[in-house]
């Protein structure tokens, strides 16, 4: 699936679109900062696959601080199955900066 931009993201967030909404940064940035995702932090999120098993045929939005490990988390999440995966294009850093 082709990522999404920031400006997608806000109008999704804001008009409460259905989507599963995943966070791969550390949980210290997440508590800094949070869009109200599901954390789990990129290096955890082998061990923690069994938790996306239910969304693996539903669109999954991962974002993080700049969207280079959320891009990395979607190469991974496709490698094991999960079809409509979307990356965060400049992640929460470019979010706040709307």
């Amino acid at each position: 699936m082709e990522d999404i931009t920031v400006k997608e993201l806000k109008e999704r967030l804001d008009n409460n679109e259905k989507f599963f909404f995943l966070d791969v940064r550390e949980e210290w940035e997440y508590d800094d900062d949070n869009l109200g995702a599901k954390n789990i932090p990129l290096a955890n999120l082998p061990h923690q696959l069994d938790e996306l098993e239910a969304y693996k045929d539903q669109e999954i939005v991962v974002h993080c601080r700049s969207g280079a490990r959320s891009g990395n988390a979607k190469k991974f999440l496709e490698s094991k199955g999960f079809s409509k995966v979307r990356n965060v294009l400049g992640g929460i850093i470019a979010y706040r900066d709307l």
